[in-house]
């Protein structure tokens, strides 16, 4: 269900500073906004009981600050998803409801639905002008939040990207596969921004836009720059997790990073119909030149080579069936129209 929200109307130009690739601005952006935005921090969590209560605390700090100085309306919130935790995630949500009228709000999804659809949720659940999603680790750091509202604000900026810009604080292997997943992803060509993960501000009228894509395998970092609108970005040291362990391990990593490029690119089936092709014409070479070798009166022994020929193509063959395979999945799991999430409870 769509919510309707004013949006401030026009009043003097202004153009922002550093857009990422992948980012656009197609002309200026929209004038400053006249009215104070009513902004929601959505935070998705699966496990966070021991990163949570700090996080929250930094950032309702910062939406104190937030307030004071006239940047953001009273009614701004923060709205933590609970996607299936198993520890005392969900009670430390509902404690910080109680102590905080409502500063803090939350949704229970009824099982673990994956951290995608937890933002999906989030974002399509609550009422708000503008919305900042960020995980709960604090490797995104919350004090870039005020340089983002002020992006959306001031400058009229519909989507503001948080992108990382020094990766120091992770590990050799957490920042080589990182980078390897975006190279990955763009020679897909999957539009995205380079070095941002889910550290984003968006408008109300870019998550109504959202609400218009109806499939299950929803890959937000291809499909917010697929939208369109204004964009720029903030960029930021990634820092280290303040406590917990990581929900994305690099068996998720590869999951996730396959999971764009079948929901965003076509690319794959491209190098099945090469593979198809090359084979051909190796195969058609080899005939060719085995029946001149026969016709020359050569003897030939093939033996070795047509079974070297032969675990080659199975191999591609069922290279080939695997990714036909794994797009057909996908299909089957779209064309079920199965609900993203499944909300259990809410606060409010």
């Amino acid at each position: 269900m769509k919510r309707a929200v004013h949006l401030a109307p026009a009043a003097s130009a202004g153009r922002g500073a550093n857009i990422a690739e992948g980012a656009s601005a197609p002309g200026d952006p929209s004038p400053r906004r006249s009215r104070i935005p009513v902004l929601v921090i959505v935070i998705p969590c699966f496990n966070e009981q021991e990163a949570l209560p700090d996080t929250l605390d930094k950032i309702l700090a910062l939406r104190s600050r937030l307030l004071v100085e006239g940047a953001i309306a009273p009614a701004s919130y923060i709205a933590c998803i609970d996607d299936g935790s198993s520890d005392a995630t969900w009670d430390i949500i509902s404690g910080y409801y109680e102590k905080t009228d409502r500063a803090v709000r939350g949704l229970k999804l009824s099982r673990n639905f994956g951290h995608q659809n937890a933002l999906i949720a989030g974002l399509h659940s609550f009422d708000f002008d503008a919305a900042i999603t960020i995980d709960a680790d604090q490797q995104d750091p919350p004090e870039v939040i005020a340089e983002m509202v002020a992006k959306y604000v001031h400058e009229g900026y519909d989507i503001v990207y948080g992108v990382r810009n020094d990766r120091a604080s992770d590990s050799f292997l957490k920042r080589t596969t990182a980078q390897l997943y975006y190279q990955c992803l763009r020679a897909m060509r999957v539009n995205l921004v380079y070095n941002h993960a889910d550290f984003r501000l968006l408008s109300r009228r870019v998550v109504e836009a959202l609400s218009e894509f109806g499939e299950y395998h929803l890959f937000l970092r291809g499909v917010i720059p697929y939208i369109g609108f204004h964009s720029t970005v903030v960029y930021y040291a990634r820092a280290k997790r303040v406590d917990g362990i990581s929900k994305y391990p690099l068996r998720k990593m590869l999951a996730f990073a396959w999971d764009g490029i079948t929901s965003l690119s076509t690319v794959p089936l491209a190098i099945v119909t090469a593979c198809g092709l090359v084979l051909f014409l190796v195969s058609l070479v080899l005939l060719l030149a085995t029946a001149g070798m026969r016709l020359a009166g050569r003897a030939v022994s093939g033996e070795l080579m047509l079974e070297l020929a032969e675990y080659l193509v199975t191999g591609v063959n069922l290279l080939c069936l695997g990714i036909i395979g794994q797009y057909v999945g996908r299909i089957y799991q779209e064309v079920k129209k199965r609900p993203r999430f499944i909300v259990e409870q809410r606060l409010p």
